[in-house]
């Protein structure tokens, strides 16, 4: 498997990626797949400022990462939400592993400190045909803590959803933080 960065040429493939989350599970919270042009724009809006990345293997993409804005006020430049979106044909071998190591190398070559995953969650594992909480035990494998939970927040499939949100730190919180490297991302040292 290799990282690659996004492409808006890879639009089509992505939303594929992306679609049976929208439509069969409460992972997202979107009611509608999104069309292909407003998905292209997503990935020019992301990539302009964030790292949008791939993974692939054998000239497939089995699954894609970025980051955005975690709020539109200068303060928080340096914090940023996280994504991940697998294949379901391979999911639990490694490729968001993968991607959200590259995806964290990237962010903290730019200057960013926090890392924040805002993930659908089910209280009490509760049984849900269209949710586990496989989101939050793979973030906190990867370092990711509990913050915060928002009950009853999102309503899909006729149902509540609980949101969490969920923070890993990649530095040190100095009175001197240093500007962030907007648009200045790579992924060839991750």
């Amino acid at each position: 498997m290799t990282v690659e960065k996004v492409s808006v040429e890879d639009a089509g493939e992505l939303l594929a990626i992306y679609a049976p989350y929208v439509e069969k599970t409460a992972i997202s919270f979107e009611y509608e797949v999104p069309s292909l042009e407003e998905f292209e724009g997503r990935i020019r809006d992301i990539s302009s400022k964030y790292p949008y990345i791939k993974a692939t293997e054998n000239g497939e993409i089995l699954g894609y990462a970025y980051a955005t804005s975690f709020k539109g006020r200068r303060a928080y430049d340096w914090s940023v939400e996280t994504t991940v979106y697998v294949r379901e044909d391979v999911k639990r071998k490694g490729v968001g592993k993968l991607l959200y190591d590259a995806l964290e190398k990237s962010l903290k070559d730019m200057g960013i400190l926090n890392l924040n995953a805002c993930i659908a969650y089910l209280s009490d594992d509760k049984k849900d045909d269209n949710l586990t909480n496989d989101s939050f035990h793979f973030h906190k494998s990867l370092g990711y803590s509990l913050v915060g939970i928002f009950h009853d927040s999102g309503y899909k499939f006729e149902k509540w959803y609980d949101m969490i949100w969920m923070e890993k730190m990649l530095g040190d919180h100095t009175s001197n933080p240093g500007e962030v490297k907007f648009g200045k991302w790579d992924i060839e040292n991750a």
